[in-house]
């Protein structure tokens, strides 16, 4: 099975559990969709989890790119590489665990991942006459910090299904629940994604407690709680 999930923002406990609850496997595959960093206590032990994950393709998101933009400043200022490390352990709350492996895998995150039948980005793509424009075309500040492509009422009908995370779903509705929006005259239970225009996976777990992901192959979503 498939499954896309977005902003665990270093809750490391939960993810696992989450795991555990879908019984995820060495057949399984993980998309994740950005902020893995940050707000939470386990930001690093959780960050080397995932690229430890043969199984799971992560891409950035505001946290990543933040955290990079830091770091690529940072290494302007010094060809001291030890204080570089000394500064970016301190970014974090568990960064004593954080080694130049696993900035050089934050230094190669994409900003997108595509599929036959869905796009996954952090928070959004711009929309121009209500078709999205070409992935490929969108900076990388679009894809990680957009805020708008989450109104309720920015529905693209053209191309594949749009995944994203960035702002809690709880903005939108009030609940902490993945929020799946049918295009025109498609079953709103469909198990198809490719009947939905776009998906937002924020469950908002650094305000809520609640992580969750959504099962791509039947659109069902699962959920943990602390």
């Amino acid at each position: 099975m498939d499954y896309c999930i977005s902003d665990i923002h270093g809750h490391y406990g939960l993810f696992c559990r989450l795991l555990e609850k879908i019984k995820f496997g060495d057949g399984d595959k993980l998309y994740v969709l950005g902020d893995i960093i940050d707000k939470g206590p386990d930001s690093i032990r959780l960050a080397k989890l995932l690229f430890s994950m043969k199984n799971a393709r992560c891409i950035a998101g505001n946290h990543e790119y933040d955290f990079l933009k830091y770091y690529r400043a940072l290494m302007k200022e010094t060809e001291d590489y030890a204080w570089v490390m000394k500064e970016l352990r301190e970014y974090f709350s568990d960064g004593e665990l954080l080694d130049w492996d696993t900035v050089n895998e934050f230094d190669f995150l994409p900003f997108h991942v595509e599929t036959d039948t869905f796009i996954g980005v952090h928070a959004g793509i711009p929309v121009t006459d209500g078709k999205l424009i070409p992935v490929s075309r969108a900076s990388a500040e679009e894809l990680v910090y957009d805020r708008r492509f989450k109104e309720t009422e920015l529905l693209p009908q053209g191309g594949k299904c749009v995944i994203y995370g960035h702002t809690p779903v709880r903005a939108l509705t009030g609940r902490d629940e993945i929020l799946l929006y049918s295009r025109k005259n498609c079953n709103p239970g469909s198990t198809d994604i490719t009947d939905y225009c776009k998906i937002h996976l924020d469950t908002g777990v650094y305000l809520s407690g609640v992580l969750g992901c959504l099962c791509l192959n039947d659109c069902k979503a699962s959920y943990v709680r602390e």
